[in-house]
């Protein structure tokens, strides 16, 4: 179904019938995303007197008991409830409709090499990625200013569908990058790393409290200048999906939390229709 969207700096074209989904698929029985040494998340069947909670084992429907940690096991949006102590749920803060997004693709730098920073200071070895290579990747052109940015790391292989980042040490944002993104507009970030952040960085998360406006130490929500952003970690984005302008819908259950599974959708934008 082909529609004109109108958008601030004009209207673009859109087919809402063929978004592309960035969620990873979370298979309760067989290989799983997993970060910060999370157990797996698993799905067993209810049991109650009289019912096993399983047709194979005679119940009369299927019904299930899920056991995960959304912000280690697969994709998932949070917001700034994941760093104060007032409580945030995050399905009240995602956009409930479209909005502009670009995606671009980006390849992680030594952080020996990269010229950038984080707190604490980054391994020599850690992969950053930098506010130069975003600026590098985003696009000369744009039909809008985007809300919204995907960024896809390179190299896009298919293991970070079931990749266990428990003993590994992944990319994470510089503070110059968290800053850029601020400075650009962009309210709802989606990456396909498991956090923003180094997996083990004395707490600090610079990239997080950057982004969603929140000073180094502070918990309180009131002091936190962007409480309307979204990240959306651990995502995965497909090849066939050329850098560029996109239209994004974050779809979320209304679970209370600071983070709750969620499935982002792409949208292609269409070529203008000829006057």
């Amino acid at each position: 179904m082909n529609a004109r969207i109108a958008l601030p700096g004009g209207d673009v074209r859109v087919d809402l019938a063929r978004p592309v989904s960035l969620a990873l698929t979370l298979e309760f029985d067989g290989p799983q995303p997993r970060h910060f040494g999370a157990p797996r998340a698993t799905a067993r069947p209810f049991e109650a007197p009289g019912f096993s909670g399983a047709v194979a084992s005679g119940a009369s429907c299927n019904c299930e008991v899920i056991t995960l940690v959304p912000h280690c096991q697969g994709t998932h949006t949070e917001c700034v409830g994941h760093l104060t102590r007032e409580t945030l749920d995050a399905h009240r803060v995602v956009p409930a409709g479209l909005v502009p997004a670009v995606l671009v693709s980006v390849a992680p730098s030594p952080a020996a090499i990269c010229g950038e920073s984080t707190e604490p200071t980054p391994g020599a070895a850690d992969l950053l990625v930098s506010a130069r290579a975003i600026t590098d990747a985003w696009p000369a052109a744009l039909p809008f200013a985007p809300r919204a940015l995907i960024i896809r790391t390179l190299p896009n292989t298919a293991d970070k569908a079931t990749r266990d980042y428990t003993l590994a040490s992944p990319p994470y944002l510089s503070r110059q990058a968290a800053q850029l993104l601020v400075s650009r507009g962009i309210v709802h970030l989606i990456v396909d790393v498991p956090s923003l952040d180094r997996t083990h960085d004395e707490g600090r998360l610079s990239a997080h409290r950057i982004f969603f406006g929140l000073p180094p130490g502070a918990a309180q929500l009131s002091m936190a200048a962007r409480p309307d952003a979204t990240v959306t970690e651990f995502a995965f984005v497909p090849d066939q999906l050329p850098d560029g302008a996109y239209l994004l819908q974050l779809q979320v259950p209304a679970l209370a939390g600071d983070a709750v599974p969620s499935r982002p959708l792409l949208y292609p934008l269409l070529p203008p229709e000829n006057p």
